[in-house]
């Protein structure tokens, strides 16, 4: 006779959208330990950006609105001073949409590491996915697998820990003065989006609203931090600063170089996150917890071949400025070596940059104890591209592949 299997419960799917850190932000959803659940994701701007071939969408983004975060979720059990362990068990795009985008952001809006040398003009690529790998007609010859994961997780600040964020953050702008682009991001109230299941009291509201801290910046509870080898199989300690921790993530990647250069760096996407978590009481005592420790995903693309690009703390793709042990410049020049080695390839500049911010690049720091110069590395895969890149004797081949997308006005 049949038996009939055990029925296995769904885990429960959580949404919700805020863009701002605030204690008062109240959970959307409530789990506990040991539960697996599903935290569905839009893609960092809210949909801003689209799968066509102008990047005017890049130009006229409203970056007050990001980003855009689901959660929180409250933790049963978690008080502050425990440590929330958190198991990423998967990260996918939505299957109804199989695209993502990167992004070089203007000048004058939002920026990136090579704004002000560049001055730099919306440019963006689309990529397609095909399974783990991903390929964009706006950058032809490549093709690679991706790392998923998402490129900002963490916990709820505590009112203390807010004010201080708040404190340092706006010394630093006081300090530095109006400066483009910017050094740090100010409590704003336009674009503020809480969405509570519950209407929220208007100085409840207005209160997160003149108080919240800027999604931007990671900072010691987690947040925007872009570690692309947090995929699945990850494991991440978090401190817990309030009642129930209030986890919330987003920005979710397809695929990301380390540093993801042009600001919108990584492979941005909508998707879902499949999590689990425990609690380790008393853990921020236990283990001198000041900011998460992470245990990386197992699961990372074997691209063992890599043309490594070495760059040191000395300005000599602008004025020549000796710094001293700045790792800073030193990836900086690295990055900037790249760059203009696959443009002898035929890529355009604004390709090379989208590229070394999209892709499984991995770079090291080689040393900090030499000084003036501090020695970063760029190391770039050689199994993504469809052509050969190596140099030989007889100098690299110069291929036409077009340009990314660009302002529908034709400025670069």
């Amino acid at each position: 006779m049949a038996t009939k299997a055990n029925s296995v419960p769904h885990p429960t799917v959580i949404k919700g959208l805020h863009n701002r850190w605030h204690p008062d932000i109240p959970p959307y959803a409530t789990v506990k330990p040991g539960e697996v659940f599903k935290v569905e994701c839009v893609d960092w701007t809210g949909a801003q950006i689209g799968n066509n071939d102008y990047s005017d969408d890049i130009r006229d983004v409203d970056l007050t609105k990001v980003h855009n975060l689901s959660g929180p979720v409250a933790i049963t059990g978690a008080e502050p001073g425990d440590c929330l362990v958190v198991d990423i068990l998967d990260v996918q795009p939505f299957e109804e949409m199989p695209w993502g985008y990167t992004g070089i952001f203007e000048l004058t809006n939002g920026g990136g590491l090579f704004a002000k040398e560049f001055q730099s003009k919306a440019a963006k690529a689309i990529w397609d996915f095909q399974g783990i790998y991903a390929s964009s007609r706006h950058i032809p010859g490549v093709r690679f697998a991706g790392i998923t994961h998402p490129g900002l997780i963490g916990t709820a600040p505590s009112q203390e820990l807010l004010n201080e964020w708040n404190r340092r953050e706006g010394e630093l702008i006081a300090a530095c003065g109006e400066v483009v682009p910017a050094v740090a991001f100010p409590p704003e109230p336009k674009g503020v989006h809480i969405g509570s299941k519950e209407p929220l009291k208007p100085e409840v509201l207005a209160k997160i609203a003149n108080e919240g801290a800027r999604t931007i910046p990671g900072r010691e509870h987690g947040g925007n931090c872009d570690i692309k080898n947090l995929s699945r199989g990850s494991r991440c300690y978090f401190p817990v600063f309030v009642k129930d921790a209030l986890l919330s993530v987003g920005d979710l990647h397809f695929s990301q170089g380390d540093g993801e250069l042009s600001f919108c760096g990584a492979i941005e996407m909508a998707g879902v996150v499949t999590f689990k978590t425990s609690i380790i009481k008393g853990g921020i005592e236990k283990f001198a917890l000041k900011q998460p420790i992470f245990l990386p995903s197992p699961v990372d693309p074997l691209y063992s071949a890599k043309l490594v690009f070495e760059g040191i703390s000395v300005d000599y793709h602008g004025d020549g400025k000796q710094y001293n042990m700045d790792a800073t410049v030193a990836y900086k020049q690295a990055a900037l070596n790249c760059i203009a080695y696959l443009m002898k390839l035929g890529y355009t500049r604004e390709q090379a940059y989208l590229l070394l911010s999209a892709a499984p690049v991995e770079s090291h720091v080689g040393a900090v104890v030499d000084s003036p110069n501090a020695c970063v590395t760029m190391a770039l895969p050689l199994g993504i591209f469809e052509h050969d890149i190596l140099p030989n004797p007889e100098g690299l081949i110069k291929r036409d592949f077009g340009q990314c997308a660009i302002r529908s006005d034709g400025v670069v």
